[in-house]
Formats: structure tokens, sequence, C-alpha cells
């Protein structure tokens, strides 16, 4: 509402020397606001708490203006402004926002688990198709006549190569080469040239740069790029607009960090109140790590079974909007991420790629050591492209739960039927044999 938005851009402006002391000052009275509006509905979290990261920021990054196009920091009424006006409708459409009634059940305590279900976005079965779109359709009709060019671990590749179609473009896409087959034979049916190169994201990242400058075309980075940005921020727009009863967190799959900056710049402008909580396994958890150190880092490698996060550093803008909107990181197993994977299938039938199972894991982990209660989550299964052959894996390894089936009281039969005697006879058409 007003007083919240008024609220909101009152602690933007002031010094960040104050920030600590109205965080917390202004926590009361955003969660006082939400009671008066949603009196059925309490805040579960009534404190915003004041992170180590966000503490550490320099003042020269709070407010910075720049020039987005360049991929400087732009400001959050910024980013607000472009989200709402992102082109992504021409190509995406608005996923739905289900209940996970069983997983719900499980978890118990009255919470809910809502997936907000980008594994089924068109064509690409992924969120990225939205950055991708976003920033390719910004480019000059000369521009995408020369081609652009981009690295991926697979569902950006698809959304590059689907957009740059969409417009005319041409595009090629560099892949690391432990990408899965569907991955490529995806992107190549989309009409991308596909080159795999290097062992992982970083490799194949500074590859596709040099081979854009060499050849003239327009490089599209998979996540640090305002405009890709903006693009995966449309998703945080729709939760606000299908869940209009009071959200806790919603919980965000974090590689390079472009879908939950876009999502955190939205939100927490409208509801500060709302945890933005990212997911990354345990392997792999470069953002968790930079936030904590205070600066980006690069890991020296990655470990994880989800291919789609595989990155070693965290973008720099990206970053940038992670120490300052967003609340924690939550670290699954590898055992969290299958078991989610099977959470999807039970409750939709429905079998998402491992990075896209993060959010529920993160949500599930979240829930129950905290013990919470009443709290309504909302996870955003960001992809459902998986490699056949390792479904058995994970299958075999973390089989779903026995289903609850309600006991049936046993009920004597005591009907009788008099019994007939057969007296037909089969004739065959063809006569009997001699």
């Amino acid at each position: 509402n007003k007083e919240t938005e008024k609220i909101s851009s009152f602690m933007q402006a002031m010094n960040v020397a104050h920030r600590p002391i109205l965080r917390r000052a202004g926590a009361k009275i955003i969660a006082a606001t939400h009671a008066r509006a949603y009196p059925a509905f309490p805040v579960p979290h009534a404190e915003v708490r004041v992170h180590e990261w966000q503490t550490k920021r320099p003042d020269a990054t709070l407010l910075r203006n720049a020039n987005a196009s360049e991929g400087g920091g732009a400001t959050r009424a910024w980013y607000v402004e472009q989200i709402r006006t992102a082109r992504v409708y021409e190509v995406a459409r608005r996923t739905e926002l289900s209940e996970m009634s069983r997983l719900s059940d499980r978890i118990g305590g009255g919470n809910v688990v809502l997936a907000k279900r980008e594994d089924t976005q068109n064509t690409v079965l992924s969120f990225k198709l939205r950055g991708a779109y976003n920033l390719i359709s910004s480019l000059s009709p000369e521009a995408l006549q020369r081609g652009v060019v981009t690295a991926s671990a697979g569902n950006h590749a698809q959304g590059v190569a689907l957009s740059a179609k969409s417009l005319g473009g041409r595009a090629e896409v560099c892949m690391p080469v432990s990408t899965p087959q569907i991955k490529v034979d995806a992107v190549a049916r989309l009409g991308a040239k596909v080159v795999l190169v290097g062992d992982d994201f970083d490799s194949a990242n500074n590859f596709a740069i040099r081979r854009a400058a060499e050849r003239g075309m327009t490089f599209i980075p998979p996540f640090d790029h305002p405009l890709v940005i903006a693009g995966q921020g449309t998703i945080g727009k729709e939760v606000l607009e299908q869940h209009t009863t009071p959200i806790h967190a919603i919980f965000v799959p974090v590689g390079g960090g472009g879908l939950i900056a876009g999502v955190a710049a939205y939100v927490k402008h409208f509801h500060p109140e709302i945890k933005i909580i990212g997911v990354q396994p345990s392997g792999c958890d470069a953002m968790r790590q930079s936030l904590l150190t205070g600066s980006r880092v690069r890991l020296p490698a990655v470990d994880s079974i989800a291919d789609g996060v595989a990155v070693r550093t965290v973008g720099e803008e990206t970053f940038r909007l992670c120490r300052d909107l967003v609340d924690s990181i939550e670290v699954v197993s590898e055992a969290d991420i299958c078991g989610a994977i099977g959470d999807m299938y039970d409750d939709f039938r429905s079998i998402v790629e491992p990075a896209g199972a993060f959010a529920v894991a993160g949500a599930r982990k979240y829930l129950e050591v905290n013990g919470c209660t009443d709290a309504r989550v909302v996870a955003i299964t960001s992809g459902a492209n998986m490699n056949f052959s390792s479904l058995g894996r994970i299958a075999s390894s973390f089989p779903l739960p026995p289903p609850r089936l309600p006991k049936v009281p046993k009920v004597a039969n005591t009907a009788t039927f008099p019994k007939v005697a057969n007296t037909a006879t089969f004739q065959p058409e063809w006569g009997t044999p001699t």
C-alpha cells in the first residue's frame, strides 16, 4: 500500500550509515501496517534482519546512477519501470502459481508451499527466455543481422536461440562440453550454431566474449546485464499479481544471480517485508560466499549435479543488487535436491531438472529447520531440461515416500449367489472337427 511504499522510499534515500537502524524501525512500522491491512494474516517475521554483507557495502553503491544499457549500476526505480514495460510476453507466457498440497501436508504446521512453474515456460521450459528476449529485442536491426553470441550451460542458450529466431537474427551459442545432450539438441533445433568448448561455464563464457569481439557480434550475457535482470524480474511481478495474500518468503535458485536480482528488485520495492531467499548447492555457492566476504569471489571449482548453476563467479551487477536486497542464502545437498525433484513429481507429475528443484528443496529445509508455522512461501521452479539417463539414478537413490492411503474397514462378504449350471455349448462357425 501507499504507506509501505513511502517508508521504503524514505529508507532508500537516507544515508547508508543509518541504514541498520532504519531497517529495524521500518520493519516494525511495516509489520504494523501489514497487520492493519490483513488482520487475519499476521506477519510471521516482524523483524527484518540486517545481514553482515549489508553493513559492508560502500556508500557509492546505494543509489548509484549509471547507463543501464552499458551494464552499469541502475537504480531500483529504473528496474521497476523496466520490469513493468518488459517485452517478454511477445514470446513468453505468464506461468502458473500452484500450491504443492502434498508437500505442504508433509511439512505440516499449517505451512503452504506454492510453486511458480517456470518449468512449464513456452518452448524452452525455463525462465531464461524472459531475460534473453528482453535484451535481444532492444538491439537494432543491423545488430541482429550481424548476429548474437552467448555462453550458457543450456537454458539461457535456448532462450537466446529462440529470441534471435523470433526477431529475425542469427545466434551462436558456446556451451561447456559437459552440457546435457538434451540441451545441446534443443538449441540446435531452434536454429542456433552450437560450439562446445571448456569444462565449465566460465571457460565457455570467456570464449564467447572473444568470439563476439572477433566477429563483430553482440554478446548476450546470461545474467549480468540490467535488461536480462529486468526480464527475469517479471516473475516477481507475476507472483505479486497472482497471490494477493501475505507471503512469508520467495525462494529463488541462484547461479550467476540474474533471476534473484530481478525478483528482489521488484518485490522489495513494493513489499520489503517479504523475504527473498536464494538457494544454492553446497558445491557451487559462489553467491553465498561472495555475500559473506563482501566482494565477488571466484570458486576454484564447481561440484554439483545441476549443470545450470555451474558458475564460478557471480555477476557484478547481480552481486550489487543481491548485497542490498537478498535476505539470506539457503544451502542444499544433493539429497535435498533429488528429494525435491520427487516432491515436484508427487504433486504435479512433472519432472524438473536439478536446478529447477533448488527452490523447493530450500523452502522445505527452511520451513522444517526453523519450525515455521502458518507461513506461505513461493518456490520458483526454474526449468525442466534434464537428460533422461539421469532419472534412474535420482529415482533409485531417493525414492518417493510411500503414499498415505486412508484405512478402509474390512467388511465381511455375506452375499450369496445361486449357482447356475453351464449348459451352453460352443459351436465354432467352421464346424465341429472330425
